[in-house]
């Protein structure tokens, strides 16, 4: 080997040895744990209303929404059943089932995160002569993967589909579905089997008349797998890890069946590929997704990868970050490296995050998302209210006066039970000993709002539907 060779292999390595040294890779990014005694808020709560066991199992309830005209919340289970519940919680009917052989759908519901991940009503659902009357939407995994689907990723995987189906009732008010089978809107190959959809909904805030009116959001996942290892987050051309807005009533889409709302951030993007059905990039998993209706913003809560969860405003074009960056940290193999923060120019920040460290399994998922502005409970006013999933645990931060990321703002709530505070999980355990079952490790918490803004607290481990009152 020559000097001259030699000399540059040596400042080579001491190079990317000395990179390797600036880095300051972890995955406890927080070092300073959540708060958990000062600031603590206790709510009172009823059981509004229980699901039935399926199969002798908790029903697996992933979103609640208020049915539009009818006096009715709606809360779908992952396994395809949609069940009505009056505004009183006294009556509880099985509206749907998505996984019914007459629909020809094939709910793939095994394992933890596939199954009917949300579902939505258009705004004109109850309003007789409009173009949405009797008009809703699922979102759904399936088996069937034999149709072209139409997105995809790069990789040659095919677990599984994710549908977005749109179902048009006869008569809205109908205590059953009385319609036809629904229509696809489009199709999208999934190659792992989690981080599959997200939420799909209506922003509740637009107008009639108004351009965002009847438009659909949709949280699409980053395919799964860990790590985004395809890279489609960052990638235009690719719909996974993206908030996707369309006109389901629309036509006017590469296939015909949805159309692109011209106000979309990339309809004019000069390059070819790019799709226009893309609101938002860089997400990873989008699980929940809501608009403050005091300012209009739109937030988003995205899962993380192995050690911090978010919430981030989301705007037209935005990018969230993802995989080069998980929350405010660039990501280097599943951890984070805390010698940069927030230092690339054009991306969106969060406003929440908190790393794994501080959650009861040192796990965590989060979920959410309510930005309370009503006032029959008083301690919960102007609070963004946000949950982990798999501990239960519920948490807060000042609405008006929004953190700049990072976790020393946050809040913890607990449940007032006769007098003591108990967290959900506490509540899932008893709530299993009286049904006479093991005791739940792990909650699964989901969060629905009801009118005027009522928060109910979901689960998918005893069945029972939360409100919280006054």
């Amino acid at each position: 080997m020559s000097r001259y060779r030699a000399i540059l292999l040596f400042v080579g390595a001491t190079s990317i040895a000395a990179f390797a040294a600036a880095q300051q890779v972890t995955l406890d990014p927080f070092p300073t744990p959540i708060e958990t005694t000062q600031g603590v808020i206790a709510v009172n709560f009823v059981e509004f209303a229980t699901i039935p066991d399926v199969n002798g199992v908790a029903p697996r309830m992933m979103h609640f929404v208020d049915e539009p005209g009818t006096r009715r919340v709606v809360v779908s289970l992952m396994t395809g059943a949609l069940y009505t519940i009056s505004y009183d919680g006294n009556v509880v009917t099985q509206y749907l089932d998505v996984n019914a052989p007459a629909w020809n759908v094939s709910v793939q519901s095994e394992g933890s995160e596939r199954g009917v991940q949300s579902f939505a009503f258009h705004p004109q659902f109850n309003q007789r002569g409009t173009p949405g009357y009797g008009k809703f939407y699922t979102y759904t995994d399936t088996s069937n993967v034999t149709p072209k689907p139409d997105f995809v990723t790069p990789g040659p995987n095919r677990t599984q589909d994710t549908l977005l189906l749109e179902w048009t009732a006869k008569n809205p008010e109908a205590a059953t579905y009385d319609g036809e089978a629904p229509r696809e809107l489009f199709r999208a190959a999934q190659p792992f089997q989690n981080h599959n959809g997200g939420q799909i909904g209506f922003n509740r805030l637009a107008a009639p008349g108004s351009p965002e009116f009847g438009l659909l959001y949709i949280g699409l996942g980053d395919g799964g797998n860990g790590g985004d290892p395809f890279n489609v987050a960052q990638n235009l051309s690719i719909a996974f890890g993206k908030i996707l807005r369309i006109d389901p009533l629309g036509k006017d889409d590469a296939n015909g069946r949805y159309g692109i709302p011209a106000s979309n951030p990339f309809v004019k993007d000069s390059k070819p590929d790019t799709l226009k059905e893309i609101y938002a990039s860089g997400v990873r998993n989008p699980q929940r997704f809501t608009w403050d209706a005091k300012t209009g913003r739109m937030f988003v809560a995205d899962i993380g990868q192995n050690a911090v969860e978010e919430i981030s405003p989301v705007t037209a074009g935005a990018n969230l970050g993802w995989n080069k960056w998980e929350a405010s940290f660039p990501y280097v193999k599943s951890q984070v490296d805390t010698s940069r923060q927030r230092d690339e120019p054009g991306l969106t920040w969060p406003v929440v995050e908190y790393d794994h460290r501080d959650l009861l399994f040192q796990r965590a998922a989060i979920t959410g998302l309510i930005i309370y502005r009503q006032t029959a409970i008083k301690q919960l006013q102007h609070l963004m209210i946000f949950g982990d999933n798999p501990s239960g645990q519920i948490f807060y931060v000042d609405a008006d006066n929004l953190p700049n990321g990072g976790q020393a703002a946050i809040r913890q709530i607990l449940f007032n039970d006769k007098g003591t505070r108990k967290t959900l999980l506490q509540l899932i355990a008893e709530k299993n000993v009286q049904q006479k079952k093991e005791p739940a490790a792990r909650a699964d918490l989901r969060f629905g709002e009801g009118p005027q803004g009522q928060i109910f607290v979901l689960n998918k481990r005893d069945g029972v539907i939360r409100l919280l009152v006054p």
